[in-house]
């Protein structure tokens, strides 16, 4: 069994992310975009997280009934993390700062 299938089996969900020359990446199985600007673009995806890195980047398409997002720009980056994750290094952080 391949990591892919092993993936698909344990969430029973399938995304597929798609980048052309580093200039162009599609996006399945999207959620909402939390954050963007030129440079980072934070999308949550069914399987967690993605950040995308780069510079002059922008959205091309944002489409919630299709699930789909196409991000164009130079993208050097993309990264998965896990919500809970997030939010748990966030908490920290606050919980040391209101101490």
């Amino acid at each position: 069994m391949t990591v892919d299938e092993r993936k698909t089996v344990s969430t029973g969900v399938i995304q597929n992310l798609i980048l052309e020359n580093r200039g162009k990446l599609s996006v399945s199985g999207v959620l909402d975009v939390l954050s963007f600007d030129d440079q980072v673009v934070i999308i949550e995806t069914e399987l967690g997280l993605l950040t995308i890195k780069g510079g002059n980047l922008r959205i091309n398409k944002l489409s919630i009934d299709t699930s789909e997002v196409i991000v164009e720009g130079d993208i050097s980056s993309m990264t998965y993390s896990d919500a809970k994750s997030v939010e748990k290094n966030n908490g920290g952080f606050m919980s040391k700062i209101f101490k």
